[in-house]
C-alpha cells in the first residue's frame, strides 16, 4: 500500500515537473525576440544600371559610401519607391532569380543582393515602356555584376521572383558619424536579419537616451551635445521589431568621418 502511494505521488510530481517546464519554455519562446524569416515569392522585373565595375552603385540614396570598403561589394540593387518605403529598406536582403524569359540562365538560379540605392520614378516614359521604377510597380535596379548572375545582360529587363531573405553578416554593426559636436549624423551599415533599421536611440556617458529622428537612407540624426562622451546605440528592427543595445561603441574622443564597429548585431 504504501508502496503505491509513493508511486502516485511520484508520478504526481513528475507531472507537475512537466507542466511547469512547458510553461517556463512557452513563457520564454513568447518574450523571445524572433529573427528575420523569409518571405514567400512573388513576382516583379528586374533591369541593371552601370557596367562591370559597379561603379555606378557607389554612394547611392542609403548613404552606404564605398560599397566595396564597407562591405557590400557588387552585389547590390536600387530599389522602387514602392519597395524603398522612404529609405527604412535600405540594407534589406533579396533573392532573385529571372524566370519565363529566354534570357534567363539554366535552372533559374537566384542571387541575393543588398538595398543600397533608390531607384527613382521617371515620368517621362510609360510605366512598361521605360518608366520601370515608377510606382506601384515592384521593380529591381540591379548592379550590373549582379544581373549577370541570373540572366544575359543583353535583354535589359527580365521578369523575375524575388523574396525578402535575412541578411548575414560578418561582425557587428557599424556606425559611420558625421556631422559636429552639436549634430551627430550616423550612417548604421552592416546590419544583419532584416538589415534595416525604425528607430534608434544614442546616449551619451553624460546623458540619458536620445531619441534620434530619421533623416534619408540609413541615417538618423540627433541635435543635442555629444562632443567629448563615450556614445551607446539603441536600435528597433523595421521588420522584427528586435531591440538591441550596443554599449560603448565609441570612445569619448570620437570624430566624424569615422566609423565605429559594435560587437553585436541583428539575426
Amino acid at each position: 500500500m504504501a508502496s503505491s502511494s509513493l508511486h502516485s505521488w511520484g508520478c504526481r510530481f513528475l507531472f507537475m515537473g512537466l507542466m511547469f517546464f512547458t510553461i517556463i519554455a512557452k513563457s520564454i519562446l513568447a518574450v523571445a525576440p524572433a529573427g528575420f524569416r523569409p518571405s514567400r515569392w512573388a513576382l516583379a522585373h528586374a533591369t541593371f544600371y552601370g557596367d562591370e565595375t559597379a561603379s555606378a552603385t557607389m554612394g547611392g540614396a542609403c548613404g552606404y559610401g564605398n560599397l566595396m570598403v564597407n562591405g557590400y561589394g557588387t552585389d547590390t540593387v536600387a530599389l522602387s519607391s514602392t519597395l524603398f518605403n522612404n529609405g527604412y529598406s535600405c540594407g534589406s536582403c533579396y533573392q532573385i532569380k529571372c524566370v519565363e524569359a529566354s534570357a534567363c540562365y539554366r535552372g533559374s538560379p537566384y542571387t541575393t543582393v543588398t538595398a543600397t540605392n533608390l531607384c527613382p520614378p521617371n515620368w517621362a516614359q510609360d510605366s512598361n515602356a521605360g518608366g520601370w521604377c515608377n510606382p506601384p510597380r515592384v521593380h529591381f535596379d540591379m548592379s550590373k555584376p549582379a544581373f549577370m548572375k541570373i540572366a544575359q545582360w543583353k535583354a535589359g529587363i527580365v521578369p523575375v521572383m524575388y523574396r525578402r531573405v535575412p541578411c548575414v553578416r560578418s561582425g557587428g554593426l557599424q556606425f559611420s558619424f558625421q556631422g559636429n559636436g552639436y549634430w551627430l549624423l550616423v550612417y548604421v551599415m552592416n546590419v544583419g536579419g532584416g538589415g534595416d533599421i525604425a528607430i534608434m536611440w544614442v546616449k551619451g556617458s553624460k546623458t540619458g537616451w536620445i531619441s534620434m529622428s530619421h533623416n534619408w537612407g540609413a541615417s538618423y540624426q540627433a541635435f543635442a551635445t555629444l562632443k567629448g562622451q563615450a556614445l551607446s546605440f539603441k536600435l528597433v528592427s523595421y521588420s522584427t521589431k528586435q531591440v538591441l543595445v550596443a554599449n560603448n561603441v565609441a570612445s569619448s574622443n570620437w570624430n566624424v568621418g569615422m566609423t565605429y564597429k559594435a560587437n553585436v548585431n541583428f539575426h
